[in-house]
């Protein structure tokens, strides 16, 4: 039997929304009644070398999540480490299999604040056609669309 959580976090930057990000969504709606998400700055993406504001960013993501029939806001954080850190409703976060360290992190940062560690869930990373995981980043270099497909010949 699954375990369905009062509230659940999940974040990132959803500067190009890919199917990555969507199984992310999709485990978070799943287990929460729930779903805080965290969305990035806008210095947060620049340091990241995107240029998609805040309020694009989080009016996209709105378009995908009418889909879904529960709970949810969109919050503002400046890194990984905000708000989920001292947050006392949240009792768990869904990370991909390239974030897990950082829920790790975040769960020693609670507990050296007194603070309950949050369940982690991780969901598997979606592979391109490829099978090199999907990521924005591989999107903005055009070697692959949001769907995975590989648009350019990869020599590794």
């Amino acid at each position: 039997m699954r375990k369905c959580y009062k509230k659940v976090a999940v974040a990132g930057s959803f500067t190009i929304i890919h199917l990555g990000h969507l199984k992310l969504l999709e485990k978070a709606f799943e287990v929460g009644n729930n779903v805080i998400i965290g969305l990035t700055s806008d210095e947060y993406v620049k340091r990241k070398g995107y240029d998609v504001s805040f309020d694009k960013r989080k009016e996209n993501l709105e378009k995908i999540l009418k889909r879904y029939n529960k709970k949810y806001e969109i919050i503002r954080i400046n890194g990984p480490f905000d708000y989920i850190v001292d947050a006392d409703d949240v009792e768990a976060i869904v990370v991909s299999e390239e974030t897990y360290e950082r829920a790790v992190e975040i769960n020693k940062l609670r507990k050296e604040r007194g603070k309950k560690p949050l369940d982690i869930i991780v969901v598997k990373m979606v592979l391109a056609k490829n099978g090199k995981p999907i990521s924005s980043s591989r999107i903005k270099k055009g070697e692959i669309d949001v769907y995975g497909n590989v648009l350019k010949y990869d020599k590794g």
